[in-house]
């Protein structure tokens, strides 16, 4: 399950294992072990792979289906933090403007 998590984030940003493992400072071979699920990453590679991915530990260890995600209209769009952020204030200055409206 993990695995298969790992996988989806990777492939969502269009990175290779080898581009993954560099960027993480992992090997090539650590990333397809995680992906199989012959290995299984120490907290701290779990927590450097939930901070690169911009996700929480409960959606890389399959707890939750939501990393920080969206809605809409039948598609899920995935957000890093700062999208989030932004979406958070523009919905708040929002919905201040329709409770003024009245």
């Amino acid at each position: 399950m993990f695995g298969r998590r790992l996988a989806e984030l990777r492939n969502h940003k269009g990175m290779s294992q080898y581009e993954l493992a560099d960027r993480l400072q992992l090997s090539r071979g650590q990333i397809a072990n995680y992906e199989q699920g012959t290995r299984e990453p120490d907290f701290q590679t779990l927590i450097r792979l939930a901070d690169f991915f911009e996700v929480s530990l409960d959606y890389m260890l399959n707890r939750t289906d939501t990393p920080n995600s969206l809605r809409l209209t039948g598609e899920t769009l995935l957000l890093n933090e700062s999208e989030a952020e932004y979406l958070q204030a523009t919905l708040t200055l929002f919905r201040k403007y329709k409770h003024k409206q009245g």
